[in-house]
Formats: C-alpha cells, structure tokens, sequence
C-alpha cells in the first residue's frame, strides 16, 4: 500500500489525517471495494463521465489537429465539486473506473481536473472484483494509458462529426430532431436490408423422399426392431433435388419397383468439442436464446453481478468477472480452481490431462479475460438465495459455460447405413451419446436421447419396401434480426464492439428507427426513410467495410500503432467533401410531404402527412396558421366492444404499442401489431426488456 506522506498542497489541509480515495463508475462497485479494501480507503462513485464535448455545438478544432473543446457536464456537475472536496485531503487518488477505453477516458478527465488538488493520482485497473484480484491491483497502481484515452478521443470525435454533419440533412429532407449515428445508422441498415429481402422473397418448392424399410424374417413379436426409416440422397452418386411433384413422381415409379440392398454400414465415433467461455456477444447470443432475454437487459445484470451482489454474512461480492470482452483467455488461477471443481464435483474422467485451449477471434484485442465466475467459485446453487431469478439465470449460464468450457469432450456412437435402389442410393442411421463430456454440465435432458433403434443387418442384406413417403417443403424467407442474430451479424461484419453492441440495438430503438415486434426487429417507416437517404447520399460513410475498418483504425490506436490525428484526418478530409457535394444536392430538395383528400376539421384546408421523430401523421397544410394534426391510424377497428375507434401505433419508454383513437374514453392497448403479413416470418414471445 502506499505510503503516508505530505507535499506542497497538504500544507493546507494535513492529508496524515485524510483516507486513500478511490473513485470508481458505480456506488454498487464502490460498496464492494471498499468492504475489501478497509477503514483507511473511502470509496467513491463518479456516475460515469462527467467530461464531454459541449451540447449544442460541434466542440471540435478542424485547424488545430481536432483539438476537443471538453466541458464539464451540466448534469454532473456536483458529483465532480464532491470529487474535488474528498481529493484535497486525500492521501493519494485512486482511479479505478473499468479497464477498457471510456473507463481509461473517465479517469483521465478526472485527473485533469484534480491534479491541483492532489499530489498524488493513480490508475488501478482490475477485470475482477474479489479480494485477491483487488489487493494486487492496488499493489501494482500505475499511470494511465493514454493510447486508450487517444482511442476513445477518436471514436468520441468520430461520433460527433458524423451525428453533427449528417443530422441536418435528415432535418431538411424529413424533420428536426432525427438523428444519425457513425455505427447506429449502419446497424439499421443491416435491419432495412433484411426486410427489403424479405418482401423480395419468393418461396421455391422442393421435395423429400423417405423409406419405411423392414429387414426380413424378423417376427413383429420379438423385442428387437424389425422397419427402420431411410433417406433418398442420391441418384447415380449425385445428390438429389426434387423441385416438382412431377419429379417426385416419376422416382416413386422406378423405387416401386427396385429391390432394396443393403451396400454398406459403418459405426464410428464423433467427438462433440466444448465451447469456449463466453466474449461479450455470446453471452447476448445465448441469454437470448436460452432465458429470453434482451441484449440490453443481459448486460445491466451482467454489471450487478460484476460490481457485487450482497452474500449475508460475506457483505458485498463481485461474481464474475468484466463482462466487456471479446476474449476466451483465462487466468490460470482460474483455471486451476475449475479443474478441481470438475475433477471433485464430476470425477477425473471429465477433467482432461492438461486445459482445454480456446482461441480468440482474429479481431479480438485479447485485453481482458473471458467472462466467468469469480474467485473463489461459487456454484449458482450456494448463491441461489441471495440472487433474484434474473439475476440466477444469467450466473447460472455464466457458470455452467465457464464449467464446460474446461470439460472433456462428448463422444457420440455415429451408425450410418447406406441401402443401394438401383440407381438411387438410400441412407439410414443416427446417433448415440456413449459419453456425456462437457454436456454433463448443462445437466440436459435432451442430450441423453438414442438414435433410431435400426435392425441388425449385413452388406448385401435385401429389404423389403413398406412405404414410400414423399413430403413437399417451400424455402423459408430470411428471418427477421434478433438480439442474438443482429449481434452475431455486428461482430462477424466487425460493427461495434462488446462494449456498444446493446447501446447500439437501445439507440435505434429509442430514435424509433426499429421497432421490436415479438422477439424480432422491423424497421420503423421512419428508419427505412432514413437509412434510403443516408445511403444513397453517404454511401461510403453508411458502409458496412468503412465502419469495420473504422473500428480497426480505433483498435490500432489502442494499441499503439497508429496516430489518431492522422486518423481524424484520413478520415475527415473525403467526407468533407462528400458533405459539400451532399449539401449543393439538398439545396433543391423538399421535405417527404404527401398531400391528402382529408381536410382539416378546424380550418378546411387539404391535410398532409408530414414525418415527426415518431413516424408519419396527418397536419394542416395551412401550418403554422392552423397547428392541427392527428396520428394515422392503422386502418384496424378497435377490438373494444361497442368501440368505433381505430388502433393507431404509439411509443412509450417501453417501446412502441398499439392504442385506441378514443383514449382515454377507451383504454385498450396491444402490443402486437394489427395483422399484417411481414410479421408471420417469425414468431416467439416476447423478449424480456425491463
């Protein structure tokens, strides 16, 4: 720890008599810090940032390297006058905001603006809150890394620029206080693209063909199977593809009459590997699929859980470990504790000879360890009680995908038979789990089922035909995005990272571009609106290769290997010039304003419709003398007995809703859309948000 001493500012105040002060993001975080760091530590929460580019303008020098004008937030203001009261008699400064580049950010406003009044200020960084993890972190205090600030600078600067340039013309062309967003607005694309491909969809017919086979002199009395089912895969050792019945047809013809030979039967094993702990993404990816949860939602109990969950006796405890990360490293402390944990929990025959090893993605900057529980592990059972539900869920997936990950392999006993039909070929088989592996973990009762029991049987066997079963099948159109598949598609196209990619999906929803219906994602008319005039007037900008290599760009300078000015630059110098272009193109442009045949109940003018930050609806064309306007229904009588109103769509905090015409004399409200034939592409529940 360090030591107690005085310098020039002290003389005011004696810092002997003052504590260690630590500041950190969150008051939850700062309650298990301090429990572990004791009586001569004050522990203090910041609220995140309290520096930013000025509301209101762009705050950016072009001409002098893109020198930020930073102002303190107006909103913040007095948890930073309480930062400066506690640093004055403070022995020494602790920044302890997360170790990834806004926390970097954090704390380096934060000693701009206490460096007056502290002689001493240190970084401390931790991807762990337990004891151990703690102690050594303040142990080693540094400086701070100013290749992350310089990379958070850049994005921060990236950001505004786009929103400030672009944002005007959404202003001219549709309506004041629409929005764009450098990574936001190629996120909806990706959304707008995959509804275009859905209407442009056609469905294609194909068939399947499959065999009921029975192996002669078998009694239907004994215990043993005597039919078993076969596929139609091949035709003169081609794959098959029946498009039309027609075709169908003709094959049920030839195997009518074919003798059915057994041509060969192999039995192998197939290893089942485990899966590597969770990044960021995978934990959206299966919080969605498996507990239904958004990706919004995964990530605030995700931070609960970080920064401490009260354990009675225990106080305060951090469970696992920063859940920002695209990394599948792990500590060997913590690998050691999870190889004693299967070796006694499961038995030595599921812990391999040495640990399992996982790579991480070609884009991954490997900076922080993959998310797991915390040290000393504590299995979801022995915290159970002093979890909520939500909270259990995700540890418990947390735990048991961190368990697996260290786990042998599954082993799977693969019999594959092939039957010869003349010129087509028919195959049969399936697959037994022999060895549950890593699946014992995720204690599933699915894994544990047999493959179809087939008869005993021998090369050059002959079978007997039972029945033919031919089944027609039509391709699916592309599904529309989930949390899980929208996240999946952002880190593969390299859009984003850990740390925007919910922010990003809350953004575009929040600026009603997106809507969430059921479980899935549609464009809102506005977000199609956008996202065809951001695109055909800033092609290269609202590109899915630019923003990737953007983020890239943004990772080298973490690293060390590129200047961010020349990024600023490279970047700034094109794009300026395509605004001009974008600006002389606009000048003639007229806003998206469509006349109509209703007329205005209050002063009898043509009504039109005109775009709002929520969506289309109907105004007096005689604006600003006659303010009247109303919402545009969607066509569709309220459900309500005895109620003449139309639903029409509505937005809350909560998202968008569908709601009477007549409230509040009728209070009926859906969630769900009126019918419409998009919204059959996919169905499920509704995703849990709140």
């Amino acid at each position: 720890m360090p030591a107690k001493k005085k310098t020039g500012v002290s003389a005011k105040k004696d810092r002997s008599k003052g504590k260690f002060l630590v500041i950190v993001e969150s008051p939850a975080k700062s309650k298990t810090i301090n429990k572990i760091l004791g009586a001569d530590y004050k522990v203090i929460a910041c609220m995140g940032h309290l520096v930013d580019l000025p509301a209101g303008k762009m705050g950016i020098d072009f001409e002098n390297d893109f020198k930020p004008e930073y102002a303190v937030m107006k909103n913040r203001k007095k948890y930073l006058t309480d930062l400066k009261k506690e640093a004055k008699s403070a022995k020494a400064v602790f920044l302890a905001a997360d170790p990834d580049r806004e926390g970097e950010a954090i704390c380096w406003h934060i000693e701009n603006q206490l460096k007056k009044l502290s002689p001493e200020i240190y970084r401390v960084k931790f991807e762990e809150i337990t004891d151990k993890v703690i102690k050594e972190a303040f142990s080693h205090k540094g400086a701070l890394d100013m290749n992350k600030v310089n990379a958070q600078q850049a994005r921060r600067i990236l950001d505004r620029i786009v929103g400030y340039s672009l944002s005007p013309f959404l202003w001219g062309k549709i309506t004041r206080g629409l929005s764009a967003g450098r990574v936001q607005s190629v996120a909806v694309r990706l959304i707008v693209e995959r509804e275009d491909a859905i209407r442009a969809f056609k469905p294609q017919e194909y068939w399947s063909l499959d065999a009921i086979l029975r192996k002669r002199g078998v009694d239907e009395k004994d215990d043993a199977p005597s039919t078993f089912k076969a596929k139609l895969v091949k035709h003169k050792g081609e794959k098959v593809h029946m498009e039309a019945r027609l075709t169908v047809d003709d094959i049920l013809a030839v195997l009518k009459n074919e003798k059915f030979i057994i041509k060969d039967i192999a039995r192998k094993q197939k290893k089942s590997y485990p899966r590597s702990p969770y990044t960021t993404s995978l934990m959206q990816q299966d919080a969605f699929n498996r507990i239904n949860f958004s990706a919004s939602k995964t990530m605030r109990i995700a931070q609960r859980l970080y920064e401490g969950v009260e354990l009675g006796d225990e106080g305060s405890v951090g469970l696992i470990t920063y859940m920002r990360t695209d990394s599948v490293r792990i500590s060997d402390d913590a690998l050691r504790a999870v190889r004693e944990y299967i070796a006694g929990q499961y038995g030595g025959q599921y812990c391999p000879e040495k640990p399992v090893a996982h790579r991480s993605k070609g884009r991954a900057q490997d900076a922080h360890e993959a998310i797991r529980p915390g040290l000393p592990l504590r299995d979801p059972g022995s915290v159970a009680s002093f979890l909520n539900s939500d909270e259990l869920k995700l540890y418990t997936l947390i735990w048991n995908r961190f368990v697996a990950s260290q786990m042998t392999n599954a082993v799977y006993s693969v019999l594959t038979v092939n039957i010869d039909a003349g010129e087509y070929m028919m195959r049969a088989g399936g697959a037994e789990l022999i060895f549950r592996g890593f699946l014992l973990a995720f204690n599933s009762a699915k894994q544990d089922e047999e493959m179809e029991r087939i008869p005993s049987l021998d090369p050059g066997e002959e079978v007997d035909l039972q029945e033919l079963l031919p089944e027609q099948h039509f391709t699916k159109a592309p599904p529309r995005y989930s949390d899980a598949s929208l996240v999946k598609d952002l880190e593969e196209k390299g859009i984003g990272r850990p740390s925007t990619y919910a922010p990003i999906i809350r953004t575009v929803i929040d600026r009603n571009y997106v809507k969430r219906i059921a479980r899935y994602f549609q464009p809102s008319e506005l977000g199609e609106l956008v996202t065809k005039l951001l695109v055909k007037n800033f092609p290269d900008t609202i590109n899915y290769e630019f923003t990737a290599n953007m983020e890239n760009e943004l990772d080298g300078i973490e690293e060390g290997n590129v200047n961010w000015v020349k990024v600023l630059k490279d970047f700034y110098e094109p794009f300026s010039r395509r605004l001009e272009k974008a600006r002389e193109r606009m000048k003639n442009v007229n806003k998206e304003e469509v006349k109509t045949d209703e007329v205005c109940a209050e002063c009898g003018r043509p009504m039109i419709i005109k775009w709002g930050r929520r969506g289309r609806f109907l105004s007096c064309s005689g604006f600003p003398a006659c303010r009247n306007s109303k919402s545009i229904t969607t066509g569709v009588k309220c459900p309500e007995e005895g109620c003449s109103g139309e639903l029409v769509e509505r937005r809350s905090r909560r998202g968008t809703f569908y709601g009477c015409t007549n409230y509040p004399n009728c209070r009926y409200v859906a969630k769900t859309p009126p019918k419409d034939p998009l919204t059959s592409v996919d169905n499920g529940d509704n995703v849990e948000d709140e």
